[in-house]
């Protein structure tokens, strides 16, 4: 009887060995899983916080904003700088420049970008890797160094002070980053899709039209935030390129609350930072629905 009993236990203490053995490693994954969350939310908060304070100090009175104690809520919330903002005479000329200049470079960067990408994945011509090379090249090449040579051409053909002009600069940006990206896209895509179309009688513009660019869906809509960003918060080529007050873009607006006479307005600048990004939220919040329902129908059709 002792015997069995000794066995019994001596099976059960084995048992628990056992069973304790797999807990370690979840205990492991949990502290692993436990710091990612906690530096995550570190970057998170430090990410967040200068959006907050812009968001704070807009709705401020100007005594507040200037004085030496941070308040992290305000004590009196006021729309005034909004109002200040949104009724400077340049307000509304500068956002429908920048509505402008920004949609027709996002549409012009696409569409070239769509087709050039097509190109570069599907065909096979000669000369095909120096241009990626290129395309390459000129993505890692800083903006800045541009500048000058861009606005020698432009001035040279009468580009200048013109939205035509600043629209094809912003091009000229975004391009090359489009095009690499549209390239993954198209890459993935399974050839025998295409096979499958030639074998039924389908053209290359066929092709193009009715299977490539459907399943590419979310590659535009990806491509076309970048674009949209980059084209909406650019301030140099703006600034440069045009020399009418009349013509400038939201960016160089936000510049008008810095005065070297009257100093710098932080709430109306701050109200007006808010009023700056609310289109950009505005559209990634619209087309990212569509980003989700573009997956899946290339999943589905991929």
């Amino acid at each position: 009887m002792s015997t069995i009993t000794t066995a019994s236990s001596t099976s059960t203490a084995a048992a628990t060995r056992t069973g304790a053995r797999p807990t370690r490693p979840r205990r492991r994954r949990r502290q692993r899983h436990g710091w990612a969350t906690a530096i995550a939310i570190v970057f998170s908060v430090v990410w967040i916080f200068p959006v907050y304070w812009m968001v704070n100090t807009a709705f401020k009175p100007r005594p507040e904003v200037m004085t030496s104690t941070p308040h992290f809520l305000p004590l009196n919330p006021t729309l005034e700088n909004f109002i200040v903002a949104i009724t400077q005479t340049s307000f509304l000329t500068n956002l429908q420049n920048s509505i402008i200049v920004v949609v027709s470079a996002v549409v012009f960067a696409l569409a070239l970008s769509l087709f050039a990408a097509a190109a570069l994945s599907r065909f096979r011509f000669r000369g095909r890797r120096t241009i990626m090379v290129l395309i390459l090249a000129v993505q890692m090449l800083p903006g800045t160094a541009l500048l000058i040579p861009q606005f020698l051409m432009f001035n040279n053909l009468g580009l200048l002070n013109s939205f035509f002009g600043l629209s094809l600069a912003y091009v000229a940006a975004v391009l090359p980053f489009a095009i690499w990206t549209l390239r993954g896209f198209f890459i993935t895509i399974p050839v025998e899709l295409e096979e499958a179309a030639m074998m039924d009688g389908a053209g290359t513009w066929r092709i193009l039209r009715s299977i490539l660019f459907p399943l590419v869906v979310p590659g535009v809509i990806s491509t076309s935030i970048f674009a949209f960003i980059s084209a909406w918060n650019e301030y140099i080529l703006a600034y440069t390129f045009m020399k009418e007050q009349a013509m400038y873009t939201l960016p160089i607006w936000l510049v008008s609350f810095s005065s070297p006479v009257t100093g710098t307005d932080y709430g109306g600048q701050m109200a007006a930072s808010v009023l700056f990004a609310l289109p950009v939220v505005v559209f990634f919040l619209i087309i990212q629905r569509h980003l989700v329902v573009g997956m899946s129908a290339g999943a589905v059709k991929g």
